[in-house]
């Protein structure tokens, strides 16, 4: 009788209730199969499941899963040696020698991913743990396993990868970005296969806790937008109105072109959030594409996209259906993979997904397993890149290539939202911008001059004390800076008068959606409302002020300043004062745009190069300024440098996968998240989190994002066992939030606080 080889255990249970690793092997490989066919990579993916366990074949692997039961080895240590729980023995080396040995070129494009599908993708070539040193060790005997695994063939690449070689030539730093980009989408595929079928042996019910939708689900939510829309509509007095339903109208013409890169260049309320969302759900189900990605560049717009898209969907989910909207940010984030960590995380397998740029990019340039597992669930995609142009200078050209690689070869459409314009398309003076961009909008200057509300006034210098008089001299007034801390001592500064509100980072969400809620009401009824932010109310965030103050910063940011400002159109036209604090030492991280937006006033002369600031002219310059002449900064960080193609038989592709992740940070820091037990239900959430027995149920940890607060660092680590305590060794909670948290400031740490608002994570 043959030896049964097992792939996983059952703590407590016999042998014949094990899985088999055949039939791990198999699940796995079809789950990659279809996991890749998207982007035309089946047979690879197919491939990449079959053999990424080879080496659990061996004998040795086999006694210890007879002998020690009840580990399983998604589990690793940090270090990335490979000395894991499962007896110290390497299985993911096996498959990855195969490869190579099968096919001594493509091979390599496997082996990454099966090398690295518990600790990451590696380098190439290091000190430390690489590829190199992987193919080269020696593994356990495995022949004597199940021996027709082994024996496929691998395929051929995908025809784009194949065109791609004939302008290695000319262009080859991105051929060899689109071959590490193809590696990395596959490594996504097989990752996300083997934690499911994992899942599905070792957890059935959480397995089939997952949530599922109807295959007409696009359709039904593009219904339900139209019902919401049409419920708008009918009570939408405002000005600006028409002009929102010509925007949508043409997003709903335009659905019909083939997928690609589409531009939507709508000033700030032009209804830019409804309209490109009713674009992406027609074109998805006209071109059979499977979901829709929304990309925001701050945290705390999230909350305010994914209340909208929930208020939309709420009668779907009334009705019994899964909540098809997902949110999905850094906070709870966990650092250290384990098979917790990876079994709680999302992989974007949702109808509509709302995430961040930093979410996004710091995933398409990552070697961790939890961080690229959705990655494959972009392919066929509808990505919407809210602001599209908000990236760091440094990490432009990276940036634009895996955009670019999304549209033409993963057969995915990006649409690029702006307010202002789209500053990353090619043109003669930035060469590496996106080239074949439809327009949505017919005529966007038309539409800029139609939707004009705003004149913007440069006050100049400005100390607080005279910021504090002007604000007061207004019945309703909104004041933008650019620290928490700026806006913590402006506030204060202003007294405890009724209608007045600070917003910041410092607040959790849930804290900040009541405190909108309240403002909007002043708002509406004519209330006095003077509201002193950060900028995190500027985009996304639906109010409507007769007046708005904005602290230097870039031209584009200012224009989502100034859309606070008459949002509506109902005055002939509202005015934004424009000031340079007395706070500028602590806003380094704003020299850049500052410097440029200043240019463009004129200088100190405040001689302005133009008359109307906000004008498409005036951007387009300011953008010329920012990234257009900034080559030698595209990509500071060298991203590209370390993807090569090698004409070596054995290391052909020379990928820096860990080096890229370690270097690839849109933010340098994201700080440290924090639980804030604020209010009814947030109490009762913590509470929940410290009853749970094991890992806490995915709701909650979900639910509890609405009420985290991010904090440096430094400060974090000081009060780390005080006033943060680690929950079950792991969640943060605030422990004293009566002392530490401030019903209108936040979270208030030694009254010191973060001097930036992290929100791009």
């Amino acid at each position: 009788m043959t030896q049964p080889y097992y792939a996983h255990t059952l703590p407590g249970k016999p042998p014949e209730t094990w899985q088999l690793l055949e039939d791990h092997l198999r699940n796995v490989a079809h789950l990659a199969a279809r996991f890749a066919k998207p982007f035309g990579a089946e047979e690879w993916g197919y491939i990449a499941g079959l053999w990424h366990d080879l080496g659990k074949c061996s004998r040795a692997f086999q006694r210890y899963l007879c002998l020690e039961t009840g580990a399983d080895y998604h589990v690793i240590e940090s270090n990335e040696t490979l000395t894991n729980v499962a007896g110290k023995i390497d299985h993911t080396s096996a498959g990855a020698r195969h490869a190579v040995e099968v096919a001594p070129a493509l091979g390599h494009l496997l082996a990454y991913g099966i090398a690295g599908h518990h600790a990451g993708l590696h380098d190439a070539i290091a000190d430390g743990a690489c590829l190199e040193k992987r193919l080269k060790k020696r593994v356990e005997p495995w022949e004597h396993g199940p021996i027709q695994i082994k024996d496929s063939a691998i395929p051929d690449v995908p025809r784009f990868l194949a065109e791609a070689l004939d302008r290695r030539a000319t262009h080859g730093d991105e051929v060899a970005f689109s071959f590490a980009f193809f590696v990395r989408m596959l490594f996504s595929c097989l990752v996300d296969a083997d934690f499911l079928d994992t899942e599905a042996f070792m957890e059935p019910e959480r397995a089939r806790s997952r949530p599922r939708w109807p295959d007409n689900i696009l359709e039904t939510m593009e219904e339900a937008l139209g019902r919401f829309v049409g419920s708008l509509e009918a009570i939408d007095g405002s000005p600006v109105a028409g002009r929102r339903r010509e925007v949508r109208e043409a997003c709903l013409r335009a659905a019909g072109e083939p997928p690609g890169l589409f531009s939507l260049t709508v000033p700030t309320g032009g209804g830019k959030t409804l309209s490109s969302l009713a674009f992406a759900l027609r074109h998805a189900r006209e071109h059979g594409l499977e979901r829709v990605v929304c990309v925001i560049p701050f945290t705390s717009i999230i909350e305010q996209n994914a209340e909208v898209f929930r208020s939309v969907f709420e009668p779907l989910v009334a009705g019994g259906m899964a909540d098809p909207v997902l949110e999905h940010h850094s906070a709870l984030d966990v650092g250290k993979e384990t098979l917790e960590s990876r079994l709680a995380a999302e992989n974007w397998d949702a109808p509509l997904v709302v995430t961040t740029s930093v979410q996004l990019y710091e995933s398409l340039f990552a070697n961790r397993t939890s961080r690229c597992r959705k990655l494959h669930n972009l392919a066929r995609s509808v990505i919407i890149l809210d602001e599209a142009q908000k990236l760091p200078v440094d990490f432009l050209r990276p940036c634009l290539l895996a955009v670019r690689e999304l549209a033409a070869n993963y057969r995915s459409t990006v649409v690029l939202c702006t307010a202002t314009q789209p500053a990353v398309t090619l043109r003669d003076d930035f060469p590496i911008g996106l080239e074949e961009v439809r327009e949505i909008v017919p005529d966007p200057p038309a539409l800029y001059r139609a939707l004009k509300r705003v004149e913007v006034v440069d006050l100049g210098r400005q100390t607080d004390g005279e910021l504090a008089g002007r604000i007061t001299g207004h019945e309703q007034v909104l004041c933008i800076v650019n620290t928490r801390r700026h806006a913590r001592e402006l506030f204060e500064s202003l007294g405890n008068a009724e209608g007045t509100f600070h917003l910041s980072a410092a607040m959790c969400p849930e804290h900040r959606s009541v405190v909108l809620a309240r403002v909007r009401r002043k708002l509406e009824r004519g209330e006095p409302c003077r509201v002193i932010s950060t900028q995190l109310v500027e985009a996304g965030v639906d109010v409507d002020f007769p007046v708005v103050y904005r602290s230097l910063a870039g031209l584009d940011s200012i224009a989502q300043a100034a859309g606070r400002c008459n949002r509506n159109g109902r005055l002939d036209r509202g005015t934004t004062f424009l000031f340079r604090s007395e706070h500028e030492r602590s806003e380094a991280f704003l020299r850049d745009t500052a410097n440029a937006t200043v240019e463009i006033l004129g200088g100190e002369d405040h001689q302005a190069l133009y008359e109307d600031l906000l004008s498409l002219e005036a951007v387009e310059h300011y953008f010329r300024l920012y990234y257009w002449s900034q080559q030698d900064r595209w990509d500071s960080k060298k991203i590209l440098s370390d993807l090569k193609l090698v004409n070596s038989r054995e290391l052909p592709f020379q990928f820096a996968y860990r080096s890229i992740a370690g270097r690839f940070r849109l933010i340098e820091t994201h700080g440290e998240t924090v639980i804030v037990p604020w209010g009814e239900r947030g109490a009762v959430l913590v509470a929940e989190l410290r009853d749970a027995w094991g890992l806490p149920d995915r709701s909650v940890l979900r639910a509890l994002q609405r009420y985290t607060v991010q904090v440096p660092s430094r400060l974090y680590q000081r009060h780390l066992g005080s006033s943060i305590e680690l929950v079950h060794d792991r969640y943060p909670v605030l422990a004293s939030p009566e002392l530490f948290y401030d019903e209108r400031l936040g979270l208030v740490l030694d009254r010191e606080e973060f001097e930036t608002e992290v929100f791009m994570t």
